[in-house]
């Protein structure tokens, strides 16, 4: 067996078909013939100690080949330690990985330190940074003067995110650095201030329930329609409980509100729908009960 038929069997046995190999291959021609056997064997075994399998591994290399070129010593393990110190665990290091490979071939002292510090200056504590990272990846791969600052920029000047809750807000919800200003954000505020809703009442939503500002309009717009025409409920309603934008118009918010209308309840939003039907049929149960005894003259008026 040739060299280079040595190197091409090692990549098949992780799985690799030959269109990902000729694509590996013409992205990244290193990986074939730059590379000691023994080389490439060190780093497929490195890389398997986060818990990918040879599968896992020849589907990140086929996707993001220049991890082979990558000193473990001089580029992984530094980058596996800080993002260990900053509390990321195996797990989410491997969900780092797989998500975003890419963050392993870049500069940590350059590129994504001081991203970090950034989210460290406004306020993230060092714990939530980690889980931030491993709950949204790409954020470590976004331009810091671009992109995240830009969005925390706004989040304080336009969506009424005050400067103590916005390392809450982005701790909570990190992927709402991936989102456009332009095209979602600006656009979404704009929507909610146009309810009536003011800036700093806005910012206190945001705050409660962050991914209010990712859902496109075309969800919010019927769910608000509903709630105002439908079931007579006042904005306040929707202000003390955003999280009802969260929940299946079709699926939940409407079948529920028949059976309120058809019981002659009213119950607040989280109480209606922040429930399994389990639940939420004994509540109404519950309900009609205790009227049917208030109405009997069996309970007290200020115990309903």
């Amino acid at each position: 067996m040739t060299e280079v038929e040595s190197r091409v069997k090692f990549y098949m046995h992780m799985g690799m078909d030959e269109k990902d190999f000729g694509t590996m291959v013409f992205d990244y021609p290193k990986a074939l013939g730059f590379f000691t056997l023994e080389e490439m064997n060190s780093k497929v075994n490195y890389l398997k100690e986060f818990g990918l399998s040879s599968e896992d591994v020849g589907r990140l290399l086929a996707y993001k080949p220049e991890l082979m070129g990558c000193s473990i010593e001089e580029r992984l393990k530094p980058l596996v330690k800080y993002l260990y110190y900053l509390g990321v665990c195996r797990d989410g290091m491997k969900r780092v990985l797989v998500t975003k490979p890419a963050i392993f071939c870049v500069d940590l002292e350059k590129t994504i330190a001081p991203k970090v510090r950034f989210l460290q200056d406004i306020g993230i504590r060092q714990e939530d940074v980690g889980n931030v990272i491993a709950k949204f990846p790409s954020i470590l791969t976004y331009s810091l003067y671009k992109k995240i600052r830009p969005v925390v920029i706004f989040l304080l000047t336009a969506a009424g995110v005050t400067k103590d809750n916005i390392a809450k807000v982005i701790a909570s919800d990190p992927e709402l650095i991936g989102c456009s200003i332009t095209t979602k954000l600006d656009v979404n505020v704009k929507y909610f201030l146009s309810l009536g809703i003011r800036q700093h009442t806005l910012g206190e939503m945001i705050t409660d329930f962050p991914m209010l500002l990712r859902y496109n309009l075309d969800i919010l717009r019927p769910k608000y329609r509903y709630l105002r025409r439908t079931m007579v409920r006042p904005l306040r309603d929707l202000i003390e409980f955003p999280r009802f934008f969260s929940y299946s118009l079709d699926g939940r918010i409407v079948p529920r509100h028949k059976i309120l209308v058809e019981n002659r309840l009213n119950f607040k939003l989280r109480y209606m729908l922040s429930c399994s039907n389990e639940e939420f049929s004994q509540r109404v149960e519950e309900a009609v009960e205790n009227r049917r005894r208030f109405e009997s003259g069996e309970m007290p008026a200020d115990l309903l």
